[in-house]
């Protein structure tokens, strides 16, 4: 069995067994994509919070499952289509490039993202099977994601739009206030990493709470903050049913 980085001629025939991990996490995407009128597919980039850099997608199911992926504190690095896989099976050539390919505490953990009614077909159960053989043989983790519940990706991508913490770091308040030159009044401020301490040292028993518990602040900016600290898992909530004013708020363990 062979693998193959994108772009990198001297990959090629590498031994599955023997290629270096670190090769894996810096490698670049297989494949390039464009937009075009009348696409079926959805493609694009997000910017993650993990890798501090985009990472692309080919399908709206691909993007929760970046998602997922970085909102999950146990990843520490997202590959998009990190690698080709090229063995014979039954006397056939095939090949294969999953993905995603994410670094967490548990060891790599391989993901190939399908539409459940896809997944389910013999071709793709056939594919499955010999990756998840080849993966396996390394000791690491693969997985076969589908559809995510509504009412949790909805909450993830949600709290996704307060995932920037550099957003939050004062050196950057004070840069973008500097940059104000000959202004009426200065840029309407997002987040104020002074409001996020404050309300991280407050956490309260539901969100509605939580978003009153600073009353001399400005409002949007306390929600923001403690929006950041769920999605930083600093605070849980039950996000299996849509985020509310009494969904109940703890402290992470």
């Amino acid at each position: 069995m062979c693998v193959r980085l994108a772009e990198d001629e001297a990959s090629e025939g590498l031994a599955w067994e023997s290629v270096p991990l670190e090769m894996l996490y810096a490698a670049e995407p297989w494949r390039t994509f464009r937009w075009y009128m009348g696409q079926r597919h959805y493609s694009g980039s997000y910017w993650s919070s993990t890798q501090s850099d985009h990472v692309i997608y080919e399908s709206r199911l691909e993007l929760a499952r970046l998602l997922y992926a970085d909102f999950d504190r146990n990843v520490t690095a997202i590959v998009a289509q990190p690698f080709l896989l090229r063995t014979e099976v039954g006397g056939v050539l095939r090949r294969h490039i999953p993905d995603y390919l994410l670094a967490t505490a548990a060891g790599p953990l391989v993901v190939v993202v399908k539409p459940r009614h896809r997944a389910a077909k013999p071709e793709h159960a056939f594919a499955f099977a010999w990756t998840r053989e080849a993966v396996e043989s390394r000791g690491w983790r693969y997985e076969v994601w589908s559809e995510p519940p509504d009412a949790e990706l909805a909450n993830v991508r949600f709290l996704a739009g307060y995932r920037r913490d550099w957003l939050f770091e004062p050196d950057l308040t004070e840069e973008i206030y500097d940059q104000v030159v000959e202004e009426e009044s200065p840029p309407e401020q997002l987040f104020d990493p002074v409001i996020l301490d404050e309300v991280r040292d407050r956490v309260r028993d539901t969100l509605g709470e939580a978003f009153a518990c600073l009353p001399g602040r400005p409002a949007p900016l306390v929600r923001a903050g403690v929006l950041h600290l769920l999605w930083k898992q600093q605070w849980l909530t039950d996000l299996s049913v849509p985020l509310r004013a009494r969904s109940v708020l703890r402290t992470a363990s």
